[in-house]
């Protein structure tokens, strides 16, 4: 079974504008609600390439309501950690000509949540998957990430990591079967700015070198490159396509990758990948089934 655990879910309420004028009203021209949330967002995508997957995490008031209520309408399985104050938060997407984002702070999650959560994860089997992705809550110490993967070190898990900073560095020991920072944050964990194909290669293979099983650095428009457990170096193109949105784009690359590992070996699992990731960039909101396939005979 495949876990994903999303600390800071939210519900995404995305609307579209012509020209948006601050200080004055605004008319929409369309709308769309989905449910957010880095974890989440790879069960969908998951979904779609038919892999089961279980979210889990925090979810709290009638906002965590409909988001748990609106999972499951999609066919995943859920076992959240319900909080007993605040509301899961809304994120405000707007779409006029550039992207802009209003994220909610999310409700606090105390020891006791905590703890529960602690819980369900040691119903985690030797032989899954668990991806943690996303940030980290305010009200959550800033090493969870590493504390998840202590509590889980003695049991044969593979581990996804999809973050940034020191919550990437400080899980490497634990040998994460799959990190995934971007060329950016790659760059920032080094205090470099990477400007050419060589340098990331040869940071992702010090990642690697520090930990990492596997090392996958998406670098948008440019496609992406792999540094796998044997050491090869894998690099894919992007897609041609028109670019719609990039919220979820990095999600369904792991979402994508994964899948691929169930179905082929690593060269399959980076194209597989991208196409989820173009697929997502390309569409209003998460990756479908048909289009990423339809992309993924570019690469093929």
């Amino acid at each position: 079974m495949i876990y994903t655990v999303t600390f800071n879910p939210a519900i995404d309420y995305m609307v579209h504008v012509e020209d948006m004028r601050i200080g004055d009203i605004n008319r929409l021209t369309s709308e769309e609600i989905y449910c957010g949330g880095k974890g989440i967002n790879v069960s969908l995508v998951l979904r779609e390439l038919g892999i089961p997957s279980r979210a889990m995490g925090f979810v709290a008031g009638f906002t965590g309501k409909a988001l748990e209520e609106g999972i499951s309408q999609s066919g995943i399985e859920t076992d959240f950690v319900h909080l007993e104050k605040g509301c899961t938060r809304i994120n405000v997407k707007i779409r006029s000509g550039q992207e802009t984002d209003l994220n909610g702070q999310g409700p606090e999650i105390d020891e006791k949540a905590l703890a529960l959560l602690y819980k369900k994860l040691d119903k985690i089997q030797d032989g899954d998957v668990l991806v943690l992705a996303g940030s980290i809550p305010g009200s959550l110490p800033p090493n969870i990430y590493e504390d998840i993967l202590a509590h889980l070190s003695r049991k044969e898990i593979k581990t996804v990591v999809d973050a940034a900073g020191d919550l990437l560095v400080n899980v490497l020991k634990y040998k994460p079967f799959l990190v995934k920072p971007n060329h950016h944050e790659l760059g920032e964990i080094f205090g470099k700015e990477l400007s050419s194909m060589d340098e990331i290669v040869n940071y992702a293979k010090k990642i690697r070198d520090m930990g990492a099983v596997n090392v996958l650095i998406s670098m948008a428009q440019d496609g992406a490159v792999l540094v796998n457990e044997f050491g090869e170096v894998r690099r894919c193109g992007v897609c041609r396509g028109t670019l719609v949105s990039s919220v979820g784009a990095g999600d369904s690359m792991v979402a994508g990758f994964i899948a691929g590992l169930t179905k082929g070996d690593y060269r399959y699992a980076l194209k597989l990948g991208t196409a989820a990731g173009g697929a997502t960039a390309f569409s209003k909101g998460l990756a479908k089934k048909d289009d990423i396939y339809e992309l993924l005979k570019q690469l093929l």
